[in-house]
């Protein structure tokens, strides 16, 4: 089979705030590498990694903790030697010395680049907010920091887009100089004070991106169940890659609850394979994307 026949998929295995205490996501290394193993196998090359806080019977909060990354980092690597690890970034506010220093310390194969900011709003059934109205201050220059120490560290930025305007500000950053290489970014879609999870919105992004841009889609939210797969199967067709993962989705195409990763990267391979192409092996995405 050609390139074109074959999807990069990834595996977010934990997501940020996911409470692990009312939902089987994976905090501990072993358990991470457990995770990673089990979407490897079922056709994941990528793994996209958040790092959570060691305590147990807590709720795991985010971490940036130099060792605690390395010891998931490490036992991921030992259980799954080639796939490719992709990094989280993202922090509130002007200190990203955590983000920073982990990137420094293990150089990862891609990381995410939150190319824009975003009012993080959710409203309930009452028109109450859900959680305080939030910045995800994301100005130019805390992305131009986050690009610099990844140009330096051979790592590839995935720009994660959660608006049109935020796909359109990637193709300026190329032209202003701020990264080199082809430009990997991913849709999100979901969120509710962001771009809908609406496939007939995926056209309209595909015409917006940079020259020579890889793809995907990150469906996020969980207002509409099925959505998420039917984002992900119009995205393969129009030639992109796609991701799932316990920081995505809890449930899988027939409405059943997940257990774990692997069974959302068996379903969504399995929806590959209906688009008639096939996962790529972390081998050819490595190929693809030019890493070593």
């Amino acid at each position: 089979m050609s390139i074109n026949d074959k999807v990069v998929v990834t595996c977010a295995l934990t997501g940020v705030l996911t409470d692990p205490k009312r939902f089987n996501v994976p905090v501990f290394p072993e358990e991470m590498a457990e995770a990673a193993e089990s979407a490897y196998n079922a056709g994941a090359s990528i793994v996209h990694c958040h790092f959570r806080s060691q305590e147990k019977g807590m709720g795991a909060f985010p971490t940036w903790d130099v060792n605690i990354v390395a010891n998931i980092l490490d036992a991921i690597k030992k259980r799954v030697p080639d796939i490719i690890i992709n990094m989280s970034t993202g922090v509130v506010g002007n200190d990203i010395s955590g983000p920073m220093a982990c990137l420094k310390a293990h150089k990862p194969d891609m990381a995410a680049c939150n190319a824009g900011s975003l009012n993080y709003l959710k409203c309930r059934k009452d028109g109450s907010w859900a959680w305080p109205p939030l910045l995800f201050d994301n100005p130019v220059e805390k992305v131009k920091q986050f690009l610099e120490v990844m140009e330096d560290n051979n790592i590839i930025p995935e720009f994660e887009c959660f608006d049109t305007g935020i796909v359109r500000s990637v193709a300026m950053f190329k032209e202003n100089g701020m990264f080199s290489g082809d430009p990997h970014l991913s849709f999100v879609m979901g969120v509710a004070s962001g771009m809908p999870d609406r496939s007939e919105l995926l056209p309209i992004l595909i015409d917006e991106l940079p020259e020579n841009s890889y793809f995907q889609v990150i469906a996020v939210g969980q207002g509409n169940r099925s959505n998420h797969w039917k984002l992900l199967q119009r995205c393969i067709e129009l030639g992109g890659n796609v991701r799932t993962g316990l920081e995505d989705t809890f449930y899988l195409p027939n409405g059943d609850r997940a257990n774990e990763n692997g069974q959302l990267v068996e379903a969504l391979v399995n929806i590959v394979r209906q688009c008639g192409k096939e996962p790529a092996t972390a081998k050819e995405a490595r190929d693809f994307f030019g890493l070593g």
